[in-house]
């Protein structure tokens, strides 16, 4: 990579910053409003309804989480080839 061209970020940063400058005033506020919702779907509403279910059965089972994750993806593929579902699909 040559001194004078920039590094892949660094361009796709100054592409978001020179884009987010042009926006009007209203369209900085709907995208304002954008990342404040995602931050509460993300954090605030993640802590509150959606439990560490594998880290809850791995401290019941006193087994490592990988155990835990392994154990539910044969037991679910179990399932599937009793009920006739191929992999994959519905």
């Amino acid at each position: 990579m040559s001194s004078d061209q920039a590094n892949f970020f660094v361009r796709a940063f100054r592409l978001y910053r020179d884009g987010f400058r042009g926006l009007t005033p209203t369209s900085k506020k709907l995208w304002l409003i954008i990342a404040i919702k995602l931050f509460i779907m993300f954090a605030v509403l993640r802590a509150f309804f959606f439990p560490n279910f594998v880290k809850q059965q791995a401290s019941e089972r006193h087994v490592e989480k990988s155990e835990v994750v392994g154990d539910e993806l044969i037991q679910r593929r179990a399932v599937d080839s009793v009920s006739g579902h191929e992999a994959g699909r519905p």
